[in-house]
C-alpha cells in the first residue's frame, strides 16, 4: 500500500448506530466500525487480525481469537464515561480485515505478518492486533521498529516469553522476546512484564530474563499493592 495518511481535518466515519440497527445485524467488523477500504484505505487506527497459533507449546485456538473479539465488540458502545471521550470520533478506527500467514511454516509466516504489517504502518495507521500466539509478537515489533526505532514494550502477560528455545526451535511463542532484544528493536532501557505468575522451568529464566533488561511486577506485586 502506498496510500497517503489520512487528513486531521476529515470528519471519523463512525460506529453502526445501535440504536436503529440492532446489534447482531450486518458484519461483525470491530466495534461495528468501516472496514478500512469503506474509510478511502486511509485510517488512523487499523484494526488488524493475526489469526496465527502454531507456534503454541500447548493448548491452540488463539487463531480464534480475532473473530471471537470482533463479535463481541459488538456490544461497544461509542462513549467512555470513565476517559470521559468518544474515542472513535477523535480518530478514524476502521477494521483492515486479517493477515493471512502459513499455518504449517512458521518462518514464513513471520515474514509474512511482518510485510503486512509494513504495509499497513507505510499508509501512517497505528495498528490494534488481535489474536495470534505470541510468536507474532516478533514480526510487529520489527515492523514497527522499522518506523520508528527500538520500542518501549510493556507485556501483560502470566509468562516471560523470553526462552532462548523451545524443543529447539527459536521462532516460537515463548521466545518472542528475546528474539526483540537479540535484534536490538526493543529500547532495554523500558521493558516490564506485568501480572507474570506461576511456576518457572528454574530461576535462570529469571535471571535470562533480567539480563535482557526486563522488570517484573506480578501478579503477587498487583495482588499486594493494588492496581493502580
Amino acid at each position: 500500500m502506498t496510500t497517503a495518511p489520512r487528513t486531521p481535518s476529515a470528519t471519523p466515519v463512525g460506529p453502526v448506530d445501535s440504536s436503529r440497527i440492532p446489534r447482531y445485524a450486518g458484519p461483525a467488523t470491530f466495534a461495528r466500525l468501516p472496514r478500512v477500504d469503506e474509510v478511502g484505505g486511509r485510517a488512523d487506527v487499523a484494526v488488524v487480525g493475526v489469526p496465527f497459533d502454531t507456534g503454541v507449546s500447548y493448548r491452540p485456538g488463539a487463531r480464534f481469537g480475532g473473530n471471537a473479539i470482533r463479535e463481541a465488540s459488538r456490544l461497544l458502545r461509542p462513549y467512555n464515561p470513565a476517559q470521559d471521550a468518544s474515542p472513535f470520533a477523535l480518530a478514524q478506527v476502521a477494521d483492515a480485515g486479517d493477515i493471512a500467514a502459513n499455518p504449517f511454516n512458521i518462518n514464513e509466516a513471520v515474514e509474512t505478518i511482518q510485510g503486512a504489517a509494513d504495509e499497513l504502518l507505510d499508509t501512517g495507521a497505528r495498528l490494534m492486533t488481535l489474536g495470534g500466539d505470541h510468536t507474532i509478537a516478533l514480526p510487529l515489533l520489527r515492523s514497527v521498529a522499522r518506523k520508528h526505532g527500538p520500542v518501549a514494550l510493556l507485556h501483560f502477560d502470566a509468562h516471560l516469553d523470553t526462552w532462548d528455545t523451545y524443543f529447539g526451535a527459536e521462532y516460537t511463542h515463548g521466545t518472542p522476546f528475546r528474539r526483540a532484544v537479540e535484534e536490538g528493536i526493543l529500547d532495554t532501557s523500558a521493558l516490564s512484564h506485568v501480572g507474570t505468575r506461576g511456576p518457572l522451568y528454574g530461576k535462570k529464566d529469571l535471571t535470562d530474563d533480567e539480563k535482557l533488561g526486563f522488570g517484573i511486577v506480578t501478579s503477587a506485586d498487583v495482588y499486594r499493592r493494588g492496581a493502580d
